[in-house]
């Protein structure tokens, strides 16, 4: 296969005016992009495809930084195409027609448009089925990036015609390779400028970037500028000005913060307190609000506790009052407490299960009778048609429990829903009821 090489254009040459370090040094071929081995190693099917220029219609879903713009301006390249971009964030309905009519005219004289759209996922339906007809007849490559699950957020039929690739966050290793780079390059990063710094430095601005490569050449910048007071070297105390306020990537809407949500209830439920803390304290750490935390919390003491430890559900009750009435950062260990103990106790989903196998029932039987003996009686009329007949006490039956008698409507018949583990105190419940449920089977045989 006959690999093209990209061709020139003004996107990747020198920057005339003050572009950012990480615009000057975004890559200009595939192998200076850093990260994303897997998805574009020699020989890799999109490489293969890339480098042919015969690009295809594509979804990019990935972390910020990790390179989806960069990538969709080399489809352009190597393909020869215009490369015209959008964001769903700042363009309507109108732009975007605008887009593709012009589009459509440089398809006609024989041109293709690589048409980049950013934050795809904030745009509508109606919207994302403007694009349809134009990838359908190849006026565009159509190339989407978004930082949400596609499957959540875009509709089926753009996905049906478009490949999903998904991107990875980029190494702390890989990082450090780019921030080297950037030193080092006299024409488009700071090699002409003398600013040093050492490994150990550059793997301190990787590691405050979290897999967000432009984040990190954006801090690198900032540093060279403060280093300029302090010899061009940019030392532990100029990295202390600049990461001072550094976050992590938490988005409360969005897919990640489900699925830290998903790792705090999964380590709970599989006993392990030291995980489970790690998760409730990063989601914290991200801005998440901790009352939405406490009733999280409070759900998972009656869902995966359940009766194995009855305490757990008033602890959690206790410690969503303690924070209302501390707030943070005092009230925060109250939670850190409660997250502890439900992933240190007994556990037990049989209440739960029981719960739903009731509803299944309600739900196919319908609207069954109340057995006469389970009715109450108030009135003669109601005794003289046999409300309450056949109605034992059971304070005065032996042992205080009256076996003769179900507790069902009579079409259904005894039903068992309710079934203890044999942890925690519901080894105790076990014992009782599997005695009773097999004294109440014996006294209804004939």
């Amino acid at each position: 296969m006959t690999r093209k090489k990209p061709a020139s254009d003004s996107l990747f040459q020198p920057p005339e005016g003050l572009k950012p370090l990480a615009e000057r040094m975004r890559p200009a071929t595939l192998d200076d992009m850093v990260g994303q081995r897997r998805l574009l190693a020699p020989g890799s099917a999109l490489r293969r495809a890339v480098e042919a220029g015969n690009v295809h219609s594509m979804i990019l879903w990935g972390p910020p930084g990790c390179g989806k713009t960069t990538l969709a301006l080399l489809l352009a390249r190597y393909a020869e195409a215009e490369f015209v971009a959008i964001s769903a964030v700042l363009s309507g309905l109108p732009e975007v027609r605008q887009v593709l009519a012009a589009a459509g005219e440089r398809f006609a004289q024989g041109r293709r448009t690589v048409l980049f759209v950013d934050e795809v996922h904030r745009f509508n339906k109606t919207q994302q089925d403007a694009f349809l007809p134009h990838i359908e007849r190849g006026s565009i490559l159509f190339v989407g990036a978004t930082t949400e699950n596609p499957s959540f957020e875009l509709n089926s039929a753009l996905l049906s015609r478009c490949r999903v690739h998904v991107l990875e966050a980029v190494s702390v290793d890989d990082i450090v390779e780019a921030l080297r780079r950037a030193l080092a390059d006299e024409t488009r990063g700071l090699g002409g400028q003398g600013v040093r710094a050492s490994d150990e430095r550059l793997r301190d601005i990787a590691g405050a970037a979290d897999g967000d490569v432009r984040r990190a050449l954006t801090l690198l910048e900032i540093a060279a500028e403060l280093a300029a007071d302090e010899g061009d070297e940019v030392t532990e105390a100029t990295l202390a000005q600049v990461l001072a306020d550094r976050t992590r990537r938490f988005d409360k809407q969005g897919e990640q913060f489900y699925d830290q949500i998903s790792a705090l209830h999964k380590s709970m439920r599989s006993s392990n307190p030291d995980a489970a803390l790690y998760w409730f304290t990063r989601l914290l750490d991200g801005g998440c609000d901790p009352v939405y935390l406490a009733r999280r919390l409070t759900r998972m003491a009656v869902e995966d506790v359940g009766l194995a430890d009855p305490r757990a559900l008033q602890m959690a009750i206790e410690a969503w009052e303690a924070y209302e009435r501390l707030g943070s950062p005092e009230g925060d260990l109250a939670l850190a407490q409660l997250v502890i103990y439900l992933a240190s106790t007994a556990k037990s989903n049989a209440a739960y299960t029981a719960f739903k196998a009731a509803q299944a029932d309600v739900r196919e039987a319908g609207t069954l009778e109340v057995p006469m003996h389970l009715r109450n009686a108030p009135t003669k009329l109601m005794k003289q048609l046999g409300y309450g007949t056949g109605y034992q006490y059971d304070h005065d039956a032996p042992d205080g429990v009256a076996l003769g008698q179900t507790g069902f409507p009579d079409a259904m018949g005894e039903r068992v829903y309710y079934e203890p583990v044999e942890r925690g105190l519901e080894i105790k419940l076990k014992e009782k009821l599997d005695r009773l449920r097999a004294a109440r089977a014996a006294a209804r045989k004939p």
